[in-house]
């Protein structure tokens, strides 16, 4: 078996200097980050006040509040809970779907393929920045001095930072569109109206309530920690027995949540393939 010849490295380091002659800044630039990285996370550790006993410490804590809320029991209170589920449940969707139907127009203006001019866009664009650029736990804060505690803040709070949100992915599922229907619209005498309409709508539609979808079941999630602020919804309940030390009560309340969130991330990717199955055949 014939092997194959030894490569001339003298050549071969004639040829390539830069690689077998490397400068001192670069061989050492990779350490030199590496150890940068390292000394910004121990001064963080040192900074925030990281201390080892405090963790353990704060570990049996734990453990003895585990043991605490075995066996989970709502009491009196599970028609209570419920009521608060479903206040969960309906901050989530309204809110999502407000910001939806609000960002859909909104989108057409920060797409490239429908606004092609950046002065007109820039702005736009920047707008979604600004408001996406805030969490929903701030939002609800600014809503409750807004609106007064209650779900109505919830709601307000979800619609108003997924707007931003819907706003940056739809304009990128608007660009991201084939543009040929567009062309065949305009080819057969249609107007800009009509491009939209019947050449991009029928496109993002599908990816739109995708997305939409994916984010009520993240708002479940978001409805229960604004809800903890007064926001209402189960958050609240969760908030009001952590403080009166209510271990049981509370780990009944997690459980809730985690079934309820468990059963909308299965009908939703349900509803998600439905869409993409009937997408594929269209």
């Amino acid at each position: 078996m014939s092997q194959l010849p030894k490569p001339d490295t003298d050549a071969l380091r004639s040829k390539y200097p830069d690689v077998f002659d490397r400068p001192a800044s670069a061989r050492l630039a990779m350490p030199a980050m590496i150890l940068a990285v390292f000394a910004i996370f121990v001064f963080g550790l040192v900074d925030l006040g990281f201390s080892p006993a405090k963790l353990m410490s704060g570990l049996s804590q734990l453990g003895w509040i585990t043991v605490m809320m075995i066996p989970p029991d709502p009491g009196s209170s599970l028609p209570a809970y419920l009521a608060a589920l479903g206040e969960t449940l309906s901050i989530a969707v309204l809110g999502t779907t407000i910001a939806a139907i609000l960002a859909l127009p909104v989108s057409l203006l920060a797409a490239r393929n429908i606004i092609p001019s950046q002065l007109l866009r820039f702005p736009v664009r920047r707008f979604l920045d600004s408001i996406r650029g805030v969490d929903t736990l701030i939002w609800a804060l600014v809503w409750i001095n807004v609106v007064g505690l209650g779900p109505f803040a919830g709601v307000l709070a979800i619609a108003v930072a997924d707007f931003g949100a819907f706003g940056k992915l739809f304009s990128e599922a608007i660009e991201a569109a084939d543009g040929k229907q567009v062309e065949g619209i305009r080819a057969s005498g249609g107007n800009a109206l009509h491009e939209i309409r019947f050449g991009l709508m029928p496109q993002v539609l599908p990816v739109i309530a995708g997305q939409v979808l994916y984010f009520i079941e993240s708002n479940t999630r978001s409805a229960t920690i604004i809800g903890i602020v007064g926001a209402g919804g189960i958050g609240l309940q969760l908030a009001e027995q952590i403080r009166v030390l209510e271990w049981q009560k509370v780990s009944f309340l997690i459980l809730m949540i985690l079934v309820a969130v468990a059963a909308i991330d299965w009908i939703s990717g349900k509803l998600r393939f439905a869409i993409i199955g009937q997408r594929a055949v269209a």
